[in-house]
């Protein structure tokens, strides 16, 4: 268990980056670290990874797209982690683009006090691009904690992404979202 008697919900955002084949490696993870994970999946990440798989692996459904009136619904997650987040999602997601329902989460969530991580997966060549530096910049001003740079995620060199697929560290985005949920309880 993590931090006291009743376990957290981590919701998992998952996007359609090489990364995401490996999405059931992360929830195990989470798991181990005391975490009930529930994955939203971008419409592109569905391809990636079998979603029966997962959801047996959480006990929960792999959403990725908006619930019909009384439809059962997610529960409010302690904390969100987009991995691997692709260019596409971050740039949609800064400039307030829901065109799914996994944007539609994080348009909604972002500045609620929701601690969100952020682990990209994005090539050097897409990465030095304003546009995807300036939505960097904006979804930090909002307070949302993207891992890219020294201690974070280190662009990769374009075509070399499947190489690293397998290295991919989950785990800075686990303590990253550890370590803001001990910071928002001493501070509560």
């Amino acid at each position: 268990m993590s931090d006291g008697q009743t376990r957290r919900v981590l919701s998992v955002i998952v996007c359609g980056a090489g990364p995401a084949s490996a999405i059931e490696t992360f929830v195990k993870l989470a798991h181990d670290r005391g975490w009930v994970v529930q994955v939203i999946a971008t419409p592109a990440a569905l391809e990636f990874f079998d979603s029966a798989a997962v959801e047996e692996l959480t006990g929960k459904p792999v959403r990725s797209e908006y619930g019909k009136p009384g439809d059962p619904r997610s529960a409010i997650p302690d904390a969100i982690i987009v991995a691997a987040a692709t260019y596409n999602t971050i740039n949609k997601w800064a400039h307030g683009i829901s065109d799914t329902y996994a944007l539609g989460v994080l348009a909604e969530t972002t500045g609620l006090g929701v601690p969100i991580v952020v682990l990209p997966f994005v090539n050097s060549a897409l990465a030095g691009r304003q546009p995807f530096r300036r939505s960097v910049e904006a979804l930090r001003s909002e307070g949302v904690h993207i891992l890219l740079g020294p201690g974070g995620i280190e662009p990769h060199a374009p075509r070399a992404g499947d190489d690293l697929i397998g290295t991919f560290p989950w785990q800075l985005a686990l303590e990253e979202a550890h370590r803001l949920i001990r910071s928002k309880s001493a501070h509560a």
